[in-house]
């Protein structure tokens, strides 16, 4: 039913390191006589926000198959927290990578994409022959 915390990996693609200020007003009687205006209204810091394009990726998650469905309803439901209307999309790439399941597992078993913790390096068969020798040896 559920899926443990050792079962996903999720990451974070944004952070919020805009800095949002305001330059506060008085609105009481005789305010005029203690305030500039908008002279030096550079303002002091309210909170921090990320800047979010359309279309920009929020969150990833990576799990095994059988855990799909689950992360999809936890990011359906995390979705309600987030403002404006996001979309849940799932990827054809293998985990965080840039290669597709199918190429990942066809280049797992040629030797030519070695894994390297979250991501995976491409080792293609051409450049230094020393490079090469040391690679097939291993």
């Amino acid at each position: 039913k559920n899926v443990g915390k050792d079962s996903f990996h999720i990451r974070i693609r944004l952070h919020p390191f805009h800095v949002l200020r305001i330059n506060k007003m008085l609105s009481c009687a005789g305010a005029d006589r203690l305030q500039t205006g908008m002279r030096g209204a550079f303002g002091k810091p309210l909170g921090t926000v990320a800047r979010v394009n359309i279309g920009q990726t929020i969150l990833s998650v990576r799990s095994k198959p059988q855990h799909q469905a689950a992360c999809i309803e936890a990011f359906r439901r995390a979705k309600m927290k987030f403002p404006g209307r996001q979309k849940i999309f799932v990827s054809k790439k293998w985990g965080f990578t840039k290669f597709d399941k199918a190429d990942y597992e066809k280049g797992r078993a040629d030797g030519s994409i070695i894994p390297a913790g979250v991501h995976a390096q491409y080792h293609p068969n051409h450049g230094p022959l020393a490079a090469w020798k040391k690679r097939v040896a291993a």
